[in-house]
């Protein structure tokens, strides 16, 4: 009599990327590795599926589309800074200056892009971005930018403030936190890079330097009470 075993699943083509991980998280950082390397439009979902080891199909179960996995992408590396903006917003107003809530969101926005996967920001400017499907993304962007204008205009002396709209100063205060996506082309970020970048958005709304350096402590004493109150999984 012939003993016959159950088939096996089909097994992978390669090892899991980082074990430990979920399927999700494994196609999302292959995604990412793959966009940036090769561009949006020369990777395939099969190219993907392969790069983490799965089917195709497997890869369908948590993604319908390129395009899903791409926003997902792009969503976390704008998604903490707004989660951290709605903390900050949170708080009473006499708890913080504009200053230093300024301060502690550029801060934040700074180390989620110093550590998405990939360098994702450098997705950011390409045509596929600008399309219609990711408009959640640049709506989600748009309303940090938002946040950064109406923080910087608060912070800013009055002759600042008068002399530039709300829009403008998010706008450069936006771009100035972003450089960090350039600086990650050429080296890793430092803790330093991180300091320098918010205090300088503090020096582009007007602040004189005995002001950024309050500014600044301040800002330490609610980045860290905002640490130990963080929401757990």
């Amino acid at each position: 009599m012939t003993t016959t075993h159950p088939r096996q699943g089909r097994p992978r083509h390669t090892p899991p990327s980082k074990p430990g991980t979920s399927a999700r998280e494994q196609i999302l950082d292959a995604a990412g590795a793959l966009f940036v390397e090769r561009g949006i439009a020369a990777t395939s979902t099969r190219m993907i599926a392969e790069r983490v080891g799965i089917r195709q199909a497997s890869l369908y179960y948590h993604f319908a589309t390129k395009d899903d996995i791409l926003a997902e992408l792009l969503a976390t590396s704008v998604r903490p800074s707004l989660e951290m903006v709605k903390r900050i917003q949170a708080l009473a107003p006499e708890r913080t200056s504009a200053a230093a809530a300024l301060y502690a969101m550029a801060v934040m926005d700074v180390r989620t892009l110093s550590s998405t996967p990939y360098n994702i920001g450098t997705l950011y400017l390409l045509p596929e971005v600008q399309a219609e499907q990711f408009d959640t993304f640049r709506q989600e962007r748009g309303r940090l930018l938002q946040s950064y204008g109406t923080l910087g205009t608060l912070a800013a002396p009055e002759d600042v403030a008068r002399g530039l709209p709300a829009q403008r100063i998010g706008e450069l205060l936006i771009q100035l936190v972003e450089v960090v996506i350039q600086i990650r082309r050429s080296r890793a970020p430092e803790e330093t890079d991180t300091d320098t970048i918010a205090s300088s958005c503090l020096r582009l709304c007007g602040l004189a330097e005995q002001a950024v350096t309050a500014a600044r402590e301040e800002a330490r004493i609610l980045l860290n009470h905002l640490t130990d109150t963080a929401p757990h999984d």
